[in-house]
């Protein structure tokens, strides 16, 4: 098979909703040799949120955006410490833009010059939510590509019902108590169920954009060298064989198992046996049309009194806990909502 001759970019973002194997995705395209992928760096929505055109920043602020960067990429989004111990090397970072200085240079430049350090040309952001900013990024970087991740929303659910368990996990020791309860909060058949159809209408609206590759995570399951081959072709990469080597890490069911290799194809349809049929139903009653636009056949299933009547009991409670739990996840909290509302 011929490989495509297209100039690589140099920035790739990985998008969809939360548990639709972005991560993954991120972890396939860090092994290619030209590409870089980043910790889930949180820049659009909660560092900055995007102006047009994006206002100029003193120094001094750069510089503190520079180290905040810096320190969510070596210490990790859970841990790190609001960039201090990092300044001096922000400001070197800083020092170096040449373009008017404002967030997205100082962004841009850190993902350039952590690439560079790695090796690499091409730099992966691989965090979820940029979905939702998709468009300005797309403005802002005119070389940047994108992977939209899909998944099947009842396996989302599963995933998301038991990602607070993360930490229970041995081996697992980038998740710390807060963000467990805060999982465990955010938690709830309707609320993930209502967010999966919103990032599913942002996807529909990108699918023939030819800076985005829209992949379903069952395709991908199914077929990975195939997937990863058309990937690389609408991002402009050469395949490579080493790309499928993914250590299988990150599960929301099992515990890490770094010494194996290779996409675990089991992981489509769990939710059959892990949902109770509420929380499926729940499910495919808000989701049904956009399930059908991606081909997931829903099921005929019967929910419980008891089931709705828990899953009602305990949205209003747990969307206040989550709410105060995210609270600084978002410099605009009501912006942030308006975009997954889609108003």
């Amino acid at each position: 098979m011929t490989e495509p001759q297209v100039a690589a970019p140099r920035q790739i973002l990985v998008v969809g909703s939360s548990r639709s194997g972005t991560t993954m995705m991120g972890r396939v395209l860090g092994r290619h040799p030209d590409v870089f992928t980043f910790e889930e760096l949180h820049f659009f929505e909660q560092l900055w949120q995007p102006e047009s055109p994006p206002p100029p920043i003193q120094r001094s602020d750069a510089v503190a955006l520079a180290a905040r960067l810096i320190a969510i990429q070596r210490e990790g989004y859970h841990h790190h410490a609001g960039g201090t111990g990092f300044e001096t090397e922000a400001a070197r970072l800083v020092d170096t833009i040449t373009a008017p200085l404002d967030a997205p240079s100082v962004y841009g430049a850190f993902l350039a010059a952590e690439a560079g350090e790695h090796g690499a040309t091409v730099a992966c952001d691989q965090t979820p939510r940029n979905l939702y900013y998709l468009g300005e990024i797309l403005d802002l970087f005119d070389t940047a590509r994108a992977v939209i991740m899909i998944r099947d929303p009842r396996d989302v659910l599963l995933s998301q019902k038991n990602r607070w368990k993360r930490r229970q996990f041995s081996g697992v020791g980038r998740t710390t108590r807060r963000n467990a309860v805060r999982t465990w909060a955010g938690y709830n058949p309707a609320t993930i169920s209502l967010l999966w159809r919103s990032g599913a209408r942002v996807a529909e609206r990108w699918r023939d954009d030819p800076r985005v590759v829209v992949v379903r995570f069952e395709d991908l399951l199914a077929d990975p060298e195939a997937q990863t081959r058309r990937i690389c072709a609408g991002l402009g990469l050469e395949f490579d064989r080493g790309m499928l080597d993914v250590p299988r890490v990150g599960s929301s069911h099992q515990p890490d198992q770094p010494e194996v290799t290779g996409i675990d194809r089991s992981a489509a349809g769990r939710w059959k046996s892990g949902l109770t049929p509420t929380e499926a139903w729940i499910c495919q009653r808000i989701d049904r049309d956009a399930m059908a636009k991606e081909g997931y056949e829903a099921e005929p299933l019967r929910p419980t009194a008891l089931g709705l009547a828990g899953a009602a009991t305990t949205l209003a409670t747990k969307s206040v806990l989550a709410v105060a739990l995210n609270a600084g996840r978002a410099r605009n909290l009501v912006e942030a909502t308006r975009r997954r509302i889609g108003r």
